[in-house]
């Protein structure tokens, strides 16, 4: 049945492809077959704890494993996919590539031993004006397949702390280091592994500031993985 609602849909209102724009067949989701056979991917699951992405981490905060899914560059049909994600009212685009990681990630055993899931939150005003948080939209879809629960409600921010493009790394690292607050049951996350899920990671400062929030219960560890790294 669903699969008759689906192609009558498609028939209506025919769905493209979130990176080439072609049409996609009913039991395809977001991406085509083409489009998702040439994501550049970064392997980084494989070594997670000897990569570019987890150096970015060394000396700053203590991370157990660190994954992207893919490289992200500036202008790619990727890069187009992610921000139609972000600013076109498409969340089912990160719930999918929820999707795609949990399927990819879960046979090399890169979650387990993981508690939950905390995506990075957004400022009450971007949440608001986006209406949801992409890289929950991503945690939802990697907890669909992994069964992992998704802890949305530790970790909050507190505002907006501006384009960090033409910021330095150290830069980076002091203009979001206030910004993230525990609010959850510290009782409930002492000795938990928790994974941060993110859209794009390019220095880390977001998610170390998000890391050392976490890490300030006892016992604590913390996993990252983002669908996207740019190494730029």
């Amino acid at each position: 049945m669903r699969y008759i609602i689906r192609r009558l849909l498609d028939f209506i209102a025919p769905r493209t492809c979130a990176i080439c724009g072609c049409r996609l067949a009913p039991a395809e989701d977001v991406l085509c077959p083409v489009c998702q056979m040439h994501l550049p991917r970064t392997g980084y699951h494989e070594q997670p704890l000897d990569n570019s992405m987890a150096k970015l981490f060394f000396g700053i905060v203590p991370m157990e494993r660190v994954s992207a899914y893919c490289f992200f560059t500036s202008g790619s049909g990727l890069a187009q996919m992610i921000y139609k994600m972000k600013y076109h009212d498409r969340p089912d685009i990160g719930e999918s590539l929820g999707h795609m990681m949990g399927r990819r990630l879960q046979p090399s055993g890169f979650f387990d031993g993981v508690d939950c899931l905390v995506p990075i939150p957004l400022a009450p005003k971007r949440l608001r004006q986006r209406g949801y948080n992409q890289s929950r939209q991503l945690a939802v879809g990697i907890s669909e397949v992994t069964g992992l629960p998704v802890a949305d409600n530790l970790l909050s921010r507190s505002a907006f702390a501006g384009s960090q493009t033409k910021l330095g790394r150290w830069d980076r690292q002091q203009n979001v280091g206030s910004v993230f607050h525990l609010v959850g049951d510290a009782d409930e996350l002492r000795g938990r592994h928790v994974m941060l899920v993110d859209d794009v990671v390019t220095t880390g400062a977001t998610t170390a500031a998000c890391a050392r929030e976490l890490l300030k219960v006892e016992g604590v560890k913390v996993s990252l993985l983002a669908f996207a790294y740019s190494k730029s």
